[in-house]
């Protein structure tokens, strides 16, 4: 197998809003009930489901009349999506009509129930969903059924100190509640143990550049399980790989 090219996975026709073709995508995850991706198809307004299965040439509509920006899928197969205009993160039973606000829903503003352009979202096995509220340069945890979020990392206003982020993207969370965070308008992805009132940087934070230890535009960010980390550096059109200590 030739691991110097990639495949077409979905998409791939050029930009546009036909079945065969993706607009803006912001993120992506795997089904594997289904065998099938489901994708934050942005600039269209949709989130689309296309099949792994060799021999698919178009997509299906699953969301429409949306702003999907993050996606995440919990064990019971719900669908988080964050919408980032309207400043909230919503559970879909995929195939189901009804859906439920879990973040957010109460306009854009700072409140600790309010959310300002959320982008990606992590979701763990007790259906916390932990949200990049990015113009609020702060991670928000949202425990199950919670009318409010906590601040867990960020919260400080837009800075570059350990305890500040800037745009945040990319989150994961680990089984310890450690935070992972694309920390995007300082270049850098930081961790934030449970609890902690300030991050460490884990890798760049030493300015906007192409060099191996730099980013240009920190997008989404994953772990593999030997633990390596893999973020998306969306200006130097490229996805890094860091093995953390």
């Amino acid at each position: 197998m030739d691991d110097t090219n990639g495949q077409v996975v979905a998409g791939g026709n050029g930009q546009g809003k036909r079945l065969d073709q993706l607009f803006l995508p912001t993120d992506v995850l795997i089904d594997k009930e289904t065998d099938s991706l489901i994708i934050c198809d942005w600039g269209n307004r949709r989130v689309v489901r296309w099949s792994r299965r060799s021999g698919t040439t178009q997509g299906e509509i699953l969301i429409n009349n949306i702003d999907p920006y993050g996606l995440a899928m919990d064990d019971q197969r719900y669908l988080y999506i964050s919408d980032c205009n309207k400043h909230e993160v919503r559970r879909y039973q995929i195939g189901a009509k009804n859906r439920t606000i879990v973040a957010g829903g109460n306009g854009q503003g700072a409140g600790l129930n309010q959310l300002n352009h959320p982008t990606y979202i992590f979701v763990d096995q007790q259906q916390t969903v932990y949200v990049s509220d990015w113009n609020n340069h702060r991670v928000m945890k949202w425990n199950k059924g919670a009318k409010e979020g906590i601040v867990v990392a960020g919260g400080q206003g837009e800075g570059n100190a350990l305890t500040q982020l800037s745009y945040p993207n990319g989150l994961f969370v680990d089984t310890l509640g450690t935070i992972y965070v694309a920390d995007s308008g300082n270049n850098r992805v930081m961790r934030w143990p449970k609890g902690a009132k300030q991050g460490t940087v884990i890798v760049g934070g030493n300015g906007l550049g192409a060099g191996a230890n730099q980013f240009n535009g920190l997008r989404g960010l994953s772990f593999d399980r030997h633990g390596n980390l893999y973020v998306v550096d969306e200006y130097n059109y490229r996805v890094q790989r860091f093995s953390i200590e």
